[in-house]
């Protein structure tokens, strides 16, 4: 980023039009390119040999907008000052009038603020999302709070149109705000903003619009906000819409989801049955026991079950679909059931996920287990998943046989363990081995 920003302020100090020497579109090339310049006081002109700095308000002619680009990134405060007044004429210039907004010099401060204040409302669509990027950015720094409420005033009052292009924006923070101010606008309906918290990737703006949509749909919340939620990937999103079924009475709904695949979303599904007087330790224990086992089943009994719920675990560790046994295991280790070195044999589960689940289970109780058959587990024809596994193991028991498997995989084709087996051997060689490799 450095050489970029170096280039930039090269071809800015040679006229270069700001679009042409800069990426404009990208608030962290504005934010690169104002601390690049004020940290470098040497800057020289190519062709004639100078400081751009000398070269800027030299009282020869008026400075064009890449001269007054880099006259307010000037070290110098009152290059600055003097640079707001061309600034405020030039509206590609925003984003650095943003910055200054935050400045230490109170007349720079103070004079960017009232250039913000008078150009935000006629930013438009094409320059408010890289704009309130730049805004939201500097805004964390001392003094840049007055930049960020007049960044949000403007998104209050501004048309439809640019609020959406700050909606679609790629900045995370922006995006962010811009859905606060469209919930606080009433921008969208309760089933619009249901259908965006199901698809949406972040979240905080789940949350600011599934809580929206479920307080602008009220009581009488029905499927086209409900559903959305219901049926989303994201896990904050279904559990928001389970949640609400019981506002909405209808606690039947939540049944399918005790043996939803995420903890928080089986959590609030055991809340929502409760309240409506039934126990979904008894529905856990029923579907547990029965030929047709959810997958969330056996570790959603070992959530809100007791120790004794063991005995309809083990069984599970031997079910013909691979998730069922996995999560079987996952609630033996949750239940800290007696006897799990008796998992052993599922370390050469032909399912990674089971395998995974059962090595967490049995590091406890690593020293009960023999040397011997986690050596044999790292040979090199053995799949992936059970090698690493049995690495895994043998390192929570050390020792001798510990050491013999690192030297056993060193040079290993597999990069996960050869990596580890080099860290091991790196960790305990001594100083000056160390060095010297």
């Amino acid at each position: 980023m450095r050489d970029e920003m170096e280039a930039a302020a090269r071809r800015l100090a040679d006229g270069t039009p700001l679009a042409e020497a800069l990426d404009v579109s990208s608030a962290t090339a504005w934010i690169a390119l104002d601390e690049h310049v004020r940290t470098e006081l040497r800057w020289r002109r190519a062709a004639a040999g100078r400081t751009w700095r000398a070269a800027t308000f030299s009282g020869v002619g008026e400075p064009g907008p890449s001269a007054v680009a880099l006259a307010l990134c000037d070290p110098d405060g009152r290059v600055r000052e003097a640079a707001l007044a061309p600034a405020g004429a030039e509206p590609s210039l925003l984003p650095l009038i943003a910055i200054r907004c935050a400045d230490w010099v109170a007349p720079v401060r103070d004079g960017a603020r009232a250039l913000l204040r008078a150009a935000l409302p006629g930013a438009g669509a094409a320059a408010m999302p890289v704009l309130a990027a730049v805004i939201l950015r500097a805004g964390v720094r001392l003094r840049g709070d007055a930049a960020r409420e007049l960044l949000e005033s403007a998104l209050r009052r501004c048309d439809a149109v640019t609020l959406d292009a700050v909606l679609a924006s790629e900045d995370r923070a922006g995006r962010r705000l811009a859905h606060r101010m469209a919930v606080e606008r009433g921008h969208f309906s309760p089933a619009r903003l249901a259908e965006i918290a199901a698809r949406e990737g972040d979240v905080v703006i789940q949350d600011v619009c599934s809580e929206a949509a479920l307080a602008g749909s009220g009581t009488g919340t029905g499927d086209e906000v409900l559903l959305p939620l219901l049926r989303s990937r994201q896990s904050r999103v279904r559990s928001a819409g389970v949640t609400a079924l019981h506002r909405t009475g209808l606690h039947a709904r939540a049944e399918p989801f005790l043996y939803d695949r995420s903890s928080m979303v089986r959590a609030c599904a055991r809340w929502v049955m409760r309240q409506d007087g039934r126990d979904p330790v008894e529905l856990y224990r029923a579907r547990c026991g029965d030929g047709d086992v959810p997958a969330g089943a056996p570790i959603g009994l070992a959530e809100s079950g007791s120790r004794a719920d063991a005995a309809l675990l083990w069984p599970l560790t031997g079910h013909p679909l691979a998730v069922v046994r996995a999560q079987a295991v996952a609630g033996l280790r949750v239940l800290e059931a007696q006897g799990l070195q008796r998992l052993a044999p599922l370390l050469d589960d032909p399912a990674p996920g089971v395998v995974r689940e059962s090595v967490a289970a049995l590091v406890p109780w690593a020293h009960l287990l023999r040397d011997e058959e986690l050596t044999l587990r790292l040979a090199p024809d053995l799949p992936r998943h059970i090698r690493v596994g049995a690495f895994r193991l043998l390192a929570a028991r050390g020792g001798p046989a510990y050491g013999e498997g690192v030297r056993m995989l060193v040079d290993d084709a597999e990069p996960k363990l050869r990596a580890r087996a080099r860290a091991f051997v790196g960790r305990t060689a001594p100083a000056g081995r160390r060095r010297a490799e």
